[in-house]
């Protein structure tokens, strides 16, 4: 595996030329290269296809394959970049709150992020998850309003819990909650064959895809609607009516190549 799995390769399919030293900087580097460079998107959920999450597949699909997905494949390939590259990183496994405001509702724990540690300080990164993905990792402290170069971010510690945050509209969101618990391989296998197959799973409802843009701006695709948020929070957003013009948006704002065939066959 180690001679097919090219470090050079997968920066290169980042557009990152710079430092490999394990710091802080260059993990805010790679972070918002990456969520920049490699979209979220759940079209083999779509197609039936089996979600492999060892990391040569993950590396054959993403990086040699250009193509993108979800949370275990997204931070499951940067995790293996990431431990390549000398950071002190671990899996984490949390729950997604996006959606539901409630906290007496207990969502599955079915995320995956990431923890690293860098000269006694830790930091949270996350490129999968979708439309609020990091461009920059937060420092693991409770409370401290975080700028990144798409939003505002915090994380909150309650009950034993962080919560992920982001300011939406001048009232702050959570995002996902974490303890902090290490999620090893087998427990990301069991909550992907979950998510990749369960019918009530959100992934098994329509097409969604996201990437973050320059200049604070982000793209998304929920079905056929393509919106396009600008950094101050204004949005365009434009219905695809036909399967070419899906291809196109896809190809256009997401890299992402698929035959006219493949793409009428899945429920957009």
């Amino acid at each position: 595996m180690d001679n097919q799995f090219d470090i050079d390769a997968y920066l290169a399919r980042l557009g990152y030329q710079g430092s490999r030293e394990p710091s802080a900087a260059v993990l805010d580097a790679l972070t918002c290269a990456h969520s920049r460079s490699i979209p979220f998107e759940n079209i083999d959920v779509l197609l039936g296809r089996t979600i492999d999450l060892e990391p040569q597949s993950l590396y054959d699909k993403l990086i040699a394959g250009h193509r993108g997905g979800y949370c275990f494949e997204l931070n499951g390939l940067f995790l293996e970049l990431l431990a390549r590259l000398g950071f002190a990183v671990r899996p984490l496994g949390a729950r997604v709150r996006l959606g539901t405001t409630d906290r007496g509702i207990l969502p599955q724990r079915t995320h995956l992020t990431l923890a690293v540690a860098i000269d006694g300080q830790d930091w949270i990164t996350d490129v999968g998850v979708g439309a609020t993905s990091l461009t920059r990792a937060l420092r693991l402290e409770d409370g401290v309003t975080q700028a990144t170069p798409h939003d505002m971010r915090r994380l909150v510690r309650e009950d034993g819990k962080w919560f992920h945050q982001v300011l939406h509209a001048g009232q702050w969101v959570d995002v996902y909650e974490f303890t902090g618990d290490d999620m090893p391989m087998v427990d990301r296998q069991v909550a992907n064959w979950y998510t990749s197959t369960h019918p009530a799973s959100h992934f098994l409802q329509g097409l969604t895809a996201a990437r973050a843009l320059p200049e604070g701006r982000r793209v998304t695709l929920s079905g056929r609607v393509l919106k396009t948020r600008e950094a101050d929070g204004r949005a365009r957003e434009q219905v695809l009516d036909d399967t070419p013009a899906l291809q196109a948006a896809l190809r256009g704002h997401f890299g992402i190549d698929l035959p006219i065939g493949v793409l009428r066959s899945i429920r957009i």
